[in-house]
């Protein structure tokens, strides 16, 4: 029995994969999270073997979830389900210690194979993240790779027009923490503004082109 626990902060979301895992006889969705600090709270109370987990989470994001949760249960194997299909977010993931990534646009026969893939300790990929991964190992940006995590997510909610105090509070951070990782990421990306962090953030798919200036 392969025992599932479902991080994403839509709990009409969530409902439907449970009526859908739970059609299946190897598969127990034993507990559910709709933040970053749900799911590290979770994996400590249940026994679970993978976990299914949306980037896009209320507070901290997916990325934060990820590495909460492998620190606390190393063994926890995670497959991420997202609206996101960027360079950045796929990278991060991986870095961050998920072992496969999904768009939410694939069937849900395709959610299922993954999950029954990743609980045998292969890794998964839905075809699109495939491709975006081999066209990142052709022209990524290195510079963007120097980024741990942490500063890809400050990064992300920064370019989404979070302020430091903002970015502060949702991930628990003090705002001068916030302002030296700022400060870093700026001399990582060579990056002398905001204008310029936009633009390289839109080029590795963490913003549309269409998004306004951060403040």
């Amino acid at each position: 029995m392969t025992r599932i626990i479902l991080i994403d902060d839509h709990a009409i979301v969530r409902t439907g994969y449970r009526r859908l895992l739970g059609a299946e006889p190897d598969f127990e969705v034993v507990g559910e999270a709709a933040s970053a600090d749900e799911a590290n709270a979770l994996v400590l109370r249940v026994h679970a073997d993978v976990a299914l987990v949306d980037l896009s989470l209320k507070g901290s994001s997916g990325l934060e979830a990820i590495r909460g949760m492998l620190a606390r249960c190393p063994r926890l194997r995670v497959l991420v389900l997202s609206m996101h299909d960027g360079a950045g977010h796929v990278t991060q993931a991986l870095k961050s210690g998920a072992r496969g990534y999904l768009t939410k646009y694939c069937e849900p026969d395709e959610v299922i194979d993954g999950i029954r893939r990743i609980a045998l300790g292969k890794r998964v990929f839905s075809p699109e993240i495939a491709a975006v991964l081999a066209q990142e190992a052709v022209d990524g940006d290195a510079a963007m790779h120097h980024l741990t995590p942490r500063e890809f997510e400050v990064l992300r909610m920064l370019v989404h027009g979070e302020s430091a105090n903002g970015i502060a509070n949702s991930m628990h951070l003090s705002q001068k923490t916030v302002l030296n990782y700022l400060s870093l990421i700026r001399q990582k990306l060579d990056a002398d503004s905001d204008f310029k962090l936009l633009h390289l953030a839109a080029r590795r798919g963490l913003v549309e082109m269409g998004s306004p200036l951060p403040a």
